[in-house]
């Protein structure tokens, strides 16, 4: 697999769709918010596991592909759990995206229809200057985490088809030919590690802006 940054926004798509669930069933701006901070601690959450088992799935492939490794059956087996713990936390990811990308500027368009009603003109401004900043907040999570879902389905197909691979063919010499390309899905884990951490750093910049007063 070549690791390629492509045009495809995981957690931009995914944070600016939070607020997806927001505009149906909270009647306040305050409301709203709440909920959004709330679902972006879950996202977090589920971000920082998938990065611990970016590094657990690569560890255990690099061991079921060590020269002279003793037991390869139980390596291919810890391999394999891995594997799977990987394609659900991901599937979780994937699945937050998908069910709120066609959504996700509702919240910014409630809040400028809000701001429409203002009949003093310094409340009007104050309110577009806030709703801009935060847009700026949330732009920042789409630039740094361009190619993140595109580079994680690919990473995710070849960690499956290397296990596939290795199912039906746990030879020495099976193992030695699929060791390439192991090797190169072990650098794009980490890679793919590397990609996703800014968006961390982005997460925590938007929950901090829409922070409730005395919240932590």
């Amino acid at each position: 697999m070549t690791f390629k940054i492509k045009p495809v926004s995981l957690l931009v798509t995914l944070m600016i769709g939070l607020f997806l669930s927001l505009s149906g069933c909270a009647t306040t701006g305050s409301d709203r918010a709440e909920k959004a901070t709330t679902k972006m601690e879950i996202v977090d959450g589920e971000i920082r596991q998938a990065i611990v088992q970016l590094d657990a799935t690569g560890a255990s492939l690099e061991n079921l592909i060590k020269p002279g490794q003793s037991d390869v059956k139980a390596a291919f087996e810890a391999y394999s759990d891995n594997v799977a713990k990987m394609e659900r936390l991901g599937g979780k990811l994937i699945k937050h995206t998908d069910e709120m990308s066609a959504r996700g500027q509702d919240y910014f368009d409630e809040w400028k229809k809000q701001g429409n009603t203002y009949t003093n003109p310094q409340i009007r401004e104050l309110s577009e200057q806030r709703r801009a900043d935060l847009n700026a907040v949330f732009r920042k999570i789409s630039e740094s985490s361009i190619g993140v879902k595109g580079s994680f389905i690919d990473y995710m197909n070849n960690i499956k088809e290397i296990r596939l691979f290795l199912s039906t063919d746990l030879t020495d010499k099976g193992t030695a030919s699929i060791t390439p390309i192991a090797q190169k899905a072990i650098n794009d884990g980490a890679n793919l590690k590397n990609a996703i951490i800014p968006v961390l750093s982005a997460l925590d910049a938007a929950r901090s802006e829409m922070a409730q007063g005395g919240a932590k």
